[in-house]
């Protein structure tokens, strides 16, 4: 085992289970004006009593182990999150399980010209008032389709932030999503 791997069963403390990971997905970090340091990051996370912790991509990932004793973790990561940086924190927590689950199950065929992302959202009811606000969409440019707690999003390259459904539901007050491509969830495995 080398790189990677090796550092992190390095870093798993015993009785971790490397094989399943928990993760937080933060929404809107290193964007927007808010810049959060994966260093920092890591220690507001091992603060709250979470380990095994490390972050992927400068795009609000993190991995650990541990529940930190509190009956809502997500809740109490965004309070640290929001009092260490300054922001509004949203979290949506998963694990690797899950994200092999919803890679697996990706319906669209990759292709060169097309990014393939999925929206993660923290209720299952959002995924159908996320379809109802987009509306009608140009198949030539995106396409859509609800998934098992998630869903599937493929968009023309350079479109991810000027097509139809980014513009209508870039402000969607009462749904918290995060979005991620393909690339980006392998990475957290």
């Amino acid at each position: 085992m080398t790189g990677r791997a090796a550092k992190a069963a390095a870093d798993t403390a015993p009785g971790a289970d490397p094989a399943n990971l928990r993760i937080a997905l933060l929404r809107g970090v290193n964007v927007g004006g808010v810049t959060v340091k994966s260093a920092e990051l890591v220690d507001v996370f091992r603060a709250l009593g979470f380990t095994d912790v490390r972050t992927v991509l400068a795009s609000g990932n993190v991995l650990f182990t541990g529940d930190a004793g509190v009956p809502e973790p997500a809740e109490a990561i965004e309070k640290a999150l929001s009092e260490t940086f300054g922001y509004s924190a949203r979290v949506i927590l998963t694990d690797q399980a899950e994200v092999t689950r919803v890679l697996e199950a990706y319906p669209f065929d990759e292709a060169d010209d097309r990014q393939p992302y999925v929206v993660f959202v923290s209720q299952p009811g959002d995924i159908q008032a996320l379809l109802d606000i987009a509306g009608d969409l140009d198949g030539d440019v995106e396409r859509m389709q609800p998934g098992d707690g998630v869903l599937y999003w493929e968009v023309r390259k350079g479109m991810s932030t000027t097509s139809a459904f980014s513009k209508r539901t870039a402000r969607t007050p009462g749904i918290l999503t995060t979005t991620r491509n393909l690339r980006t969830l392998r990475k957290l495995l």
